[in-house]
């Protein structure tokens, strides 16, 4: 089976690296799809992002990445993907990713929810940035080469 973990990565977290680690120990394939929004700007670029992940993956022969414009359904048919990855924080998230799953599945697509681990359930690109813009340090948050990158981002 392909699974498509699709998202914006911006910046990719330790908790996505955790729920690739773990899909990839669960599925044939993971797909990380690295959306890209024309209409938003991004903290770290698409291709930045892209190798980021590319090189945290990289230990995981059936894992790989890519980058995608358009509808996230469109692009999964077009991997023959038969699920999407998505994580599950709390309750709230398990709310909104419910309602995106159900509609997934109406129109073919399933969906696989895994749990947070407790050490990454607080963890959000939103948290990330917050904690970046206070100049809080970025251990326990994100990689090392990604805190590279935030702070060359920043300069």
């Amino acid at each position: 089976m392909i699974l498509l973990y699709p998202g914006s990565f911006d910046p990719p977290h330790l908790g996505h690296l955790d729920l690739i680690r773990r899909a990839a120990s669960l599925a044939e394939q993971v797909v990380v799809g690295v959306g890209v929004n024309p209409d938003k700007q991004s903290l770290l670029g698409d291709r930045v992002r892209e190798q980021l992940l590319r090189d945290a993956c990289a230990a995981h022969a059936n894992v790989r990445v890519a980058t995608y414009t358009g509808a996230t359904l469109a692009f999964a048919r077009s991997l023959g993907a038969r699920a999407l990855l998505r994580g599950i924080r709390g309750g709230t998230d398990l709310e909104n990713e419910t309602t995106m799953a159900t509609i997934h599945r109406r129109l073919g697509l399933d969906t696989v929810f895994l749990l947070a681990d407790d050490a990454h359930a607080h963890l959000s690109g939103r948290a990330v940035r917050l904690a970046r813009s206070a100049g809080l340090p970025l251990d326990g948050l994100v990689s090392p080469a990604v805190a590279a990158a935030l702070n060359s981002a920043a300069r």
